[in-house]
């Protein structure tokens, strides 16, 4: 399954709601890392498809929730467990790296 597009209408039943971990990747078209890292999390959402959520959120489109979570800098990936964020990274990551995230 592909990464799921997060937005503030969705946000509630996919991230907080979900009960295994999620993996959320904050963005921008605009953005070059950004660029160089949709294909890690489609790759990884492909990969642990029913172990993990996987989605994405525009921080142009979504100005609230980027606020709400105090994005500065992007890319950045947060993961939630039962409905908080766990853990933090901001800038291009690997595969190996979001695992190391969400099994830590």
């Amino acid at each position: 399954m592909a990464e799921i597009k997060i937005t503030s209408d969705n946000f509630d039943e996919v991230v907080l709601k979900a009960d295994k971990p999620v993996v959320v990747d904050f963005w921008a078209t605009w953005c070059g890392p950004c660029q160089m890292m949709g294909p890690i999390i489609e790759k990884f959402a492909e990969e642990f498809d029913g172990k993990y959520v996987v989605g994405k959120i525009n921080v142009d489109e979504e100005e609230e929730l980027a606020e709400q979570f105090n994005i500065m800098s992007i890319p950045c990936i947060k993961i939630f467990k039962n409905g908080e964020v766990f853990k933090s990274a901001v800038g291009v990551q690997t595969r190996e790296k979001l695992i190391e995230l969400i099994e830590q």
